[in-house]
């Protein structure tokens, strides 16, 4: 299955798709596209349907734009019911979704995500951080935005052959300026006080470098009722791209107790 968007921005989700059995969604992080997976998404692809979406601003989706609340909308009608695996970006798409559309979302998996700040005033100075970023990448352009992007602590653990930057260079400056503008963390509305709402099986997978997101993760199993935490050793916020072998076993035991 693969769809394009249109050139006004109203169009559906790009979304590509490989294997058979149950479905998969796959949510990539910013300046990625579907096509950043990794191992994981082949892995996964041995005995599953893998969707993997182009969220609003990214890939051939760059011309869509929407914020989270809408663009979980759009993901679910390019991508039908089933299993959500959102990174990032990704999965703060996924988490809405899962908790507007419970129906849509069979189970959870969120990498490296968050609910969104809880503090107005850190929202705040987050979305006038989001906007900077989104001026300069329509400044400097995506070739050298990404490389800057690529080159923050954040993202040093990533193996050469996992970092996909001639993938993300394939991004626009127009979409990825929406992307943080309407889709960005001080953008997002924070959603805390409904983590209690969720009813789905829900893995949480952090790196035990990104002591950040790793203490969000727990605070995150702690409000959602049944969910389980994975902290990966020697992995910081990219998990699946840093650690693919350990990060892949455990989506797939979880998926598919053996």
């Amino acid at each position: 299955m693969t769809t394009g968007s249109r050139l006004d921005g109203s169009g559906p989700l790009a979304t590509q798709a490989t294997g058979r059995g149950d479905r998969v969604v796959l949510l990539h992080g910013f300046t990625q596209t579907a096509r950043c997976w990794g191992p994981l998404a082949t892995a996964l692809a041995e005995d599953h349907e893998v969707v993997a979406v182009d969220l609003p601003g990214h890939g051939g989706s760059a011309a869509v734009e929407a914020g989270i609340e809408a663009g979980a909308d759009r993901i679910a009608a390019a991508s039908g019911a089933g299993t959500y695996v959102g990174y990032s970006l990704g999965g703060r798409f996924a988490l809405r979704l899962a908790l507007d559309r419970p129906e849509v979302v069979e189970r959870l998996v969120l990498i490296g995500a968050s609910p969104g700040l809880a503090d107005a005033d850190e929202r705040a100075a987050r979305r006038s951080a989001d906007d900077a970023l989104a001026a300069k990448v329509e400044s400097v352009g995506v070739a050298a935005f990404v490389h800057d992007w690529l080159a923050l602590p954040l993202f040093g653990g990533i193996p050469d052959p996992l970092r996909f930057e001639a993938e993300r260079c394939t991004n626009t400056a127009t979409g990825l300026a929406s992307s943080l503008r309407r889709a960005g963390t001080g953008a997002q509305e924070p959603l805390w006080d409904r983590l209690g709402e969720l009813t789905m099986p829900v893995l949480l997978v952090t790196g035990a470098d990104d002591a950040k997101f790793t203490a969000i993760g727990a605070a995150m199993a702690a409000a959602i009722p049944g969910a389980e935490h994975v902290v990966v050793d020697g992995a910081g916020h990219t998990v699946h791209l840093e650690r693919p072998d350990v990060a892949t076993a455990v989506v797939r035991d979880w998926l598919v107790p053996r």
